[in-house]
């Protein structure tokens, strides 16, 4: 199983890049990023500084979105580092909750996520793309053997159901098992219905981890309310869901959609971050099935059975008051314990 790292770009810039510089060197694979320009400093940036610090961390945006940037500056973006550190990019794209809705407008459409990852990852592989309205473009600089992995974040079924068709890897930010195993078997179904090979598509489960010093019902305590923000962030996505699809119609799980019943609202100022004073209503039992949470043995037991489920990598939300502890805690004694 790999492993990432999943920060926002808060300012100061060189603790992000020391952080991910850490999580290298605790056998980390990959780095990921927040991408939302007005809530924080723009990652492709920061990305820059990452790749010349490390020697093998891959990094990108979870998520980034079709439609803060145009698509050819987007491919662009990653075409130029990956030139200079030799194909260390993913681009992780989804719809853009917090980017969009930030800035006063909606989040973008399936179709809209579907060309935008078509050109994209044609672009940056040194192909021509369609840009609309029959415009076709390649960028001349692109050396032979470029490649750019496109993973698409979803939750709902028609995402699902386009992720397994088109993309090259499914981000699922959440880290339940039962939930998990739906979705993944939902998108690996729709690959092979498509005549891909199902186990070409890679499965990230991302979700924040606390690991605490024992499981005493203070030290979970902590944990629950410095990852409690999680349930509030999903939740956005969540009740975009039940808005489309509607509560307890078979679309979408009740697992995933009845704890958003008390949620009254949500403020981006405080997105993604512990102590966000929106994200009451989130229960100590979805924190629980959401995050990992407790001593490291129990990381241990919870991976192992998402590896089971098909996941090929655990990217590590690390917003939390123990940022370096839970790196080096996943660098001594979880990472080892399942790649040994």
């Amino acid at each position: 199983m790999d492993f990432g790292l999943v920060l926002q770009t808060d300012p100061p810039a060189s603790r992000v890049v020391d952080l991910m510089k850490r999580a290298e060197s605790n056998g980390f694979t990959h780095g990921w990023t927040f991408d939302s320009a007005v809530l924080w400093q723009e990652p492709f940036v920061i990305h820059s500084q990452i790749l010349a610090h490390t020697t093998r961390l891959k990094v990108g945006p979870m998520v980034t979105n079709p439609g803060t940037r145009t698509w050819e500056v987007t491919a662009s973006t990653f075409a130029t580092l990956n030139d200079m550190f030799g194909n260390r990019t993913v681009c992780g794209i989804g719809r853009g909750d917090s980017a969009m809705r930030v800035a006063g407008r909606k989040p973008n459409t399936l179709a809209r996520i579907s060309d935008a990852m078509r050109v994209i990852r044609a672009l940056g592989r040194g192909e021509e793309a369609d840009l609309g309205g029959g415009t076709t473009v390649r960028f001349p600089w692109i050396k032979p053997g470029a490649e750019l992995p496109v993973w698409m974040a979803a939750y709902g079924p028609k995402a699902l159901k386009m992720t397994g068709e088109e993309a090259d890897g499914f981000i699922l930010q959440l880290a339940d098992l039962y939930l998990t195993e739906y979705m993944v078997k939902a998108v690996k179904a729709a690959a092979a219905a498509a005549g891909r090979d199902p186990d070409e598509v890679t499965i990230c489960v991302a979700a924040p981890a606390y690991v605490t010093p024992d499981d005493s019902p203070e030290a979970l305590a902590h944990a629950r309310e410095q990852c409690r923000w999680f349930g509030g962030m999903v939740g956005n996505h969540v009740a975009d869901l039940v808005a489309r699809y509607g509560a307890h119609t078979g679309a979408v799980p009740d697992e995933l959609t009845d704890y958003i019943k008390s949620r009254e609202g949500y403020d981006y100022s405080h997105h993604g971050r512990s102590g966000n004073p929106d994200t009451r209503f989130v229960p100590d039992e979805i924190v629980d099935r959401f995050c990992l949470i407790g001593p490291p043995e129990k990381h241990i037991e919870k991976l192992r059975a998402l590896r089971a489920l098909g996941v090929d990598q655990f990217a590590v939300y690390d917003m939390h008051d123990a940022q370096e502890a839970v790196i080096d805690a996943y660098g001594t004694r979880i990472i080892p314990a399942l790649n040994a």
